[in-house]
């Protein structure tokens, strides 16, 4: 689902997938396919843990590595990967370095038993709970936030009669992002921030069930969806209570937060989020786009693959033609030799070719999901020129970008963003396009039907205080 210009677009940090088999069958090929379905969450690395439930207590095999699912899993290292339950891992790095030894799931071994344990998000606290945690012994073996999550479940169950209320202890001393997986012995836990910014959902499939970042992992599975995770609730699931909540850590609903960026270009199209549908949520931005920033053109063309669905609302609401205009090369891994500076090929041609056909000798409106540094948006504009477009007017299915993000995402510091100090008409210039306009940051709400959501990398409004430190780069050791 990633697209051109890697260096250019945003990415996200993680996806988990985790499940339990009831009846005792092994979960680590579904967990694959799981795994499989949530690429586009993270492209670096990605692991798998399991366990026994009849067997030997504390026993769990893991395999994690570097690349995508299907380069590090093979039939034959899964095949040996027997236990009806775990969980899996996708990962993107915003904190902490792209390493192996930074890959997930974390597996620990401590005096109660094991701890298996998937994170998306980010903590805000983490360095200081780090801090804490190496005053008083503590060894860190990885350089991630989720490490921090990990060591504080353990030193809360020492003194919890269950695993589950040692979550719940963790859970009120993090603050920030998270949504969590974590297997124990004999139970599956998922675990939301109260803000909710990241997605979390539950799936059921036979006498299994599944808790994973987004709906379209449950349907890659043939698992039924039965509902989201809320924000602030701690799921348990096992074979003799099924699902058991706890809703202590739960805020007012106008306090959530969830990520707008799910809906805008995370989340795959056919997922649900919240109840909203992110396809539908795309389509709306773009019947916004023509409503508010309209355009005489001859076609509307999205930059495959997020700006899509927003390309179509715009010709939905405008009446304007929709077409295709980009061929995507869908080859390229996402570590391709990157061409040389003095290089005549550019990364953009490589990964994205333009129809000539569909594009000479016509105005076109060119939809995209964002503009972060603008390093790609200009070349993508120069291509529909160079292939005869007459006009290319270029329209944003999101806000300008102001401010970095703390909870998750990797957008940069305010000054490498090309909306950082420049004026629409400024940011037009620079990519060369015949007119700009973004969406509306008002829009965003009625995009996502009304839910609360984070807006703070648009308006600097965080619904957390950000560090005062950097929390964005690798933890000093």
């Amino acid at each position: 689902m990633r697209n051109i210009g890697e260096e250019e677009k945003l990415h996200e940090e993680c996806g988990v997938f985790g499940m339990y088999d009831f009846d005792g069958n092994a979960v680590a090929s579904t967990i694959y396919y799981g795994l499989f379905a949530l690429q586009h969450r993270g492209q670096e690395s990605c692991g798998i843990a399991v366990s026994e439930t009849d067997g030997p207590k504390g026993k769990v095999t893991s395999l994690k590595g570097m690349g995508l699912a299907n380069e590090v899993f093979t039939q034959e290292n899964l095949e040996p990967m027997r236990g009806d339950i775990g969980v899996g891992h996708v990962r993107y790095s915003t904190a902490g370095a792209s390493t192996r030894e930074n890959a997930q799931p974390l597996v620990l071994n401590y005096v109660k038993g094991t701890l298996a344990l998937a994170h998306n998000g980010n903590l805000i606290n983490a360095a200081e709970l780090r801090k804490d945690l190496e005053y008083t012994g503590a060894i860190f073996q990885t350089t991630i936030d989720s490490e921090v999550i990990a060591y504080h479940i353990a030193r809360e169950r020492l003194k919890s009669k269950t695993v589950e209320e040692a979550v719940g202890r963790a859970c009120r001393k993090i603050k920030g992002a998270y949504s969590l997986v974590i297997m124990s012995p004999r139970k599956l836990i998922g675990a939301r921030d109260p803000y909710g910014f990241k997605p979390l959902c539950i799936g059921k499939r036979d006498n299994a069930y599944i808790i994973a970042s987004e709906t379209c992992a449950l349907d890659t599975v043939g698992a039924e969806y039965v509902r989201d995770v809320l924000p602030g609730e701690i799921v348990t699931i096992t074979p003799e209570n099924g699902i058991m909540s706890d809703m202590s850590c739960v805020i007012k609903e106008d306090r959530q937060a969830r990520c707008v960026f799910e809906y805008i270009y995370f989340a795959r199209p056919d997922s649900h989020i919240d109840g909203v549908s992110v396809y539908a949520s795309r389509i709306r931005a773009g019947r916004f786009l023509a409503m508010d920033s309209p355009v005489d053109a001859d076609l509307v063309v999205g930059v495959p693959e997020s700006g899509n669905a927003a390309a179509l609302g715009y010709s939905l609401q405008s009446g304007i033609p929709y077409g295709t205009a980009f061929v995507r090369n869908s080859y390229v891994g996402r570590t391709f030799i990157k061409p040389k500076q003095s290089s005549r090929e550019s990364s953009v041609r490589i990964k994205l070719n333009v129809l000539k056909e569909a594009v000479s000798g016509r105005r076109i409106i060119m939809i995209d999901d964002s503009i972060v540094r603008g390093t790609t948006s200009d070349r993508i504009v120069k291509m529909l020129r160079d292939a005869g477009a007459t006009e290319v007017h270029v329209r944003i299915a999101a806000p300008p970008f102001l401010w970095p993000c703390y909870f998750g995402t990797d957008i940069p510091e305010r000054e490498q963003l090309i909306a950082y100090n420049r004026t629409i008409h400024e940011i037009c210039e620079v990519i060369g396009a015949d007119s700009l306009g973004y969406l509306k940051i008002g829009r965003l709400n009625e995009m996502v039907e009304g839910l609360s959501i984070c807006k703070g990398c648009f308006d600097g409004k965080y619904p957390l205080d950000p560090p005062k430190e950097n929390i964005r780069g690798e933890y000093e050791r």
